[in-house]
């Protein structure tokens, strides 16, 4: 395979060489404490750290910068208004080429503050959890600062979940306060978040504060003067400064949902100060980010790459980071790259989905813009074939942009396995090295992580036992990434995926186990199991075995139910692209789903393996003889 030299991007004012970069990687595993204290100095602390590191694996006990003091909003906005005020913070472009605002560093402190006071008069305090239910607009972003600068832990939902999903996420976080929209554009679909904030909030009676941005300027369908609140007007009677709570080092962030193999949804937790210092060196480093620049990327807020590298990360380096409201492909399949030209994109960050979507149609869309001011791309969210990767390389980047190919999760607050850019050589299709302070190991193919590092998780909300039994017990004093891997002959790592049965569908985690939940919601099946195959756009898609209840029939219109039940409960996301019905599911004699075995028959593998342990693998047959 072809592999792309690191010298054909020159980094600019980078204060390392290549063999500096190794000096460094070196010190970060068997120095880490050293290191880390050093990189420390890049945030601003109320009040200094006493000790690095702390704790063990082996009872999840983890901890960074005990003692230490800082607020994450202040490191983000305060410390740049007094120098750097008039640079622009934010520049939003909205679903359409019509809509677009910016905000400056000076300008996103004042609405922050307002919103943080905003909060407070509502009765939202230190240590309160507020859930942030928006769509891509600056409020999103305000919101979740206002959130970190009085101490509240936010807990953003994707604003493409469904009211159910929604519900679950409020309740489990035992969040009083909402902030949302009434609805939301994307491309030519409409989403009305208020009204599913709505019908989520006859599950959740404790909720006393819903604000709304009202962004339609249209009255909503309904309100409560009791409790809901239009952003503006509130927002416009608060004071214009707000004091920073001084936060420890360990106190929460926020909480982040991400779906598990279990039917429950897990509440990611992470911490103010290890995050916010591995999320902001990370972006610096792995793009050579430097002063001035543009940076865009794609993620919405709703995921952890929208927190990590839209918001914390780039505006706690002084960043202009761009927040996109629309789809890749309206009003036409250029819009990604006409942005880049309006706002002069520097660094440019997306996922393999969204690339093999803009790749089907062709390169003309993308040769009738410039791109002349891209220097560094980026791919985020699932492994992107090489293939994709050499087009946007030669097609988007005009054969100069090294992309760099990052591996992480919601769990690692930022990149583990990453290029450097200027620094590694590219192999397309592979995530390459490990970032500072990560040190990979692989147990029969599953890739695991051998110490601590500050970015990550400190335990799954409201249940740190089901932390510990997730990630930290299947290999002792390792942390279990739950993803498979190899590593070629010169070091370099390649991902293969999920080992469990969490399925990344256009880059969103689908638990196998929520999908099947709402299956079996429906009151005409009996059973369901889910996994997951290609798809050429999407990278992977669901396909669903469904057994219905006795004297039920199989017909088409059954099947669109089942995928408006599924719609309803999760989201459109996690409609499965296939459903087929049947009379079994092969089953060891214990009774588990062998979802091996479903996974290669929905896929078309003719090699099943062993099937002995099967109570009755005559049902393989029947399986195979119907598939779709």
């Amino acid at each position: 395979m072809h592999c792309y030299p690191a010298n054909l991007y020159h980094r600019k004012t980078a204060p390392y060489d290549k063999i500096e970069f190794d000096a460094l990687y070196a010190q970060s595993i068997q120095d880490p404490a050293g290191f880390w204290a050093e990189q420390s100095k890049k945030l601003a602390w109320f009040q200094p750290w006493e000790q690095v590191f702390e704790g063990s694996f082996e009872k999840g006990d983890i901890s960074w910068f005990r003692g230490g003091k800082l607020n994450a909003c202040y490191n983000c906005v305060d410390r740049h208004v007094e120098k750097h005020g008039d640079e622009k913070a934010l520049l939003w472009e909205g679903n359409t080429p019509r809509e677009s605002s910016s905000l400056s560093y000076s300008e996103l402190y004042l609405a922050v503050c307002q919103l943080a006071n905003a909060l407070k008069s509502r009765g939202v305090t230190k240590g309160d959890r507020v859930c942030i239910y928006m769509p891509m607009i600056m409020e999103a972003a305000i919101a979740m600062l206002a959130c970190a600068r009085i101490g509240a832990v936010h807990s953003v939902v994707f604003g493409g979940f469904s009211s159910d999903a929604l519900a679950n996420r409020i309740t489990d976080a035992d969040c009083k306060c909402i902030i949302t929209a009434d609805e939301t554009e994307r491309g030519t679909k409409k989403i009305p978040l208020k009204k599913n904030v709505d019908e989520a909030l006859k599950h959740c009676c404790d909720v006393h504060t819903v604000i709304v941005v009202n962004q339609s300027q249209k009255s909503t369908e309904t309100w409560n003067d009791d409790r809901d609140h239009d952003y503006y007007t509130l927002v416009s009677q608060q004071p214009t400064c707000c004091p920073c709570e001084e936060m420890d080092a360990e106190d929460p962030l926020f909480i982040l949902y991400t779906s598990g193999s279990t039917g429950k949804p897990k509440g990611i937790l992470h911490t103010n100060a290890g995050y916010l210092l591995y999320s902001m060196v990370s972006f610096q480093t792995v793009f050579d980010y430097q002063p001035g620049e543009v940076y865009w990327c794609t993620a919405d807020i709703g995921w952890i790459t929208g927190h990590s590298y839209v918001v914390y990360g780039p505006l706690a380096n002084r960043a202009t980071s761009v927040i996109f409201a629309g789809v890749p492909n309206y009003p036409d399949m250029s819009r990604y790259w006409q942005i880049v030209d309006k706002y002069q994109v520097n660094i440019f960050y997306t996922a393999p989905t969204a690339l093999r979507t803009l790749m089907a149609a062709g390169d003309e869309p993308v040769k009738s813009t410039w791109r002349t001011s891209l220097r560094c791309l980026g791919s985020v969210g699932e492994p992107i074939n090489p293939e994709v990767w050499e087009w946007y390389f030669h097609v988007i980047g005009n054969g100069h942009c090294p992309i760099m190919d990052t591996w992480w999760q919601t769990e690692t607050g930022g990149f583990l396995i990453t290029p450097i850019a200027g620094i590694t050589n590219l192999k397309p299709g592979s995530a390459t090295l490990p970032f500072f302070g990560i040190q990979p190991t692989l147990v029969e193919g599953e890739l695991y992580i051998e110490a601590s590092w500050p970015g990550q998780m400190r335990s799954i909300y409201n249940d740190h036992q089901r932390f510990i039994t997730t990630y930290l017990s299947q290999v002792k004093n390792k942390y279990c990434t739950g993803d498979g891997a190899h590593q070629d002959d010169d070091g370099y790592y390649w991902l293969t995926g999920r080992v469990d049965d969490v399925i990344k569908v256009s880059g969103h985690r689908v638990g196998s186990a929520e999908v099947e939940s709402a299956l079996v919601d429906d009151h005409r099946v009996a059973e369901a199991a889910v996994v997951s195959i290609p798809h050429a756009i999407k990278g992977e898609s669901i396909y669903a075995f469904v057994i219905l209840k006795q004297n039920q029939i199989p017909t088409d219109t059954l099947k669109s139910a089942l995928k408006d039940q599924i719609k309803k409960e999760i989201g459109a996301f996690a409609v499965p692209e296939h459903i087929q019905f049947a009379n079994d599911l092969p089953k060891t004699r214990s009774g588990k789903i062998m979802r091996r075995l479903l996974r290669k028959i929905a896929n078309g593998d003719d090699d099943l393996g062993d099937i002995s342990t099967l109570a009755d693998p005559d049902i393989i047959h029947t399986l195979i003889q119907n598939k779709l």
